[in-house]
């Protein structure tokens, strides 16, 4: 049986006991998080919050793409979130690659021209932390007001590290 086919057993099975549809739409505790797309980061966990709490954004390396930069000024400025996390991790994949290596495999692979296809590979995970810090601060459309955090998961801990508030 293929992933699909589970999780649409898995949803039946989770929608007879639904109990979540009167949550209100903004999350209840103002916050919003943006971390890795990483299989290992569960963030409602190690952060301790529930459904319907927080806003949670997702991609690959916890970066302040113009997208999540995006969702982060729908999450501030229409929902009422007034903090917002950053949280990569260690042993993240964004370190293990340089972007013109994948594009030229890609092109190879696919014989489809990648070379404007930007993957924001990274070499430096702390660095990288305060670069996404510093590009969300410096959002005019993000409320100086909010603070703005950045953390490193630790994979092999479950431990968080502080790097970077603005």
């Amino acid at each position: 049986m293929s992933f699909y086919e589970e999780a649409l057993q898995a949803n039946a099975r989770y929608a007879e006991g639904f109990q979540y549809g009167h949550l209100p739409l903004p999350p209840a505790r103002k916050a919003v998080v943006l971390t890795c797309m990483d299989a290992r980061l569960i963030p409602n966990e190690f952060l301790g919050f529930n459904i319907g709490e927080v806003h949670v954004i997702r991609n690959a390396g916890a970066l302040a793409t113009d997208d999540a930069i995006r969702s982060l000024v729908i999450s501030t400025n229409l929902l009422g979130t007034r903090e917002i996390v950053i949280i990569a991790h260690t042993d993240c994949g964004m370190l293990t690659f340089r972007d013109d290596e994948v594009r030229e495999q890609l092109q190879q692979n696919y014989g489809a021209d990648a070379s404007n296809l930007a993957l924001h590979a990274f070499s430096d995970l702390h660095e990288s932390v305060r670069k996404q810090v510093q590009r969300v601060r410096e959002c005019p459309f993000i409320a100086k007001d909010i603070p703005v955090h950045g953390l490193i998961y630790h994979v092999e801990t479950g431990k968080l590290e502080e790097v970077a508030h603005a």
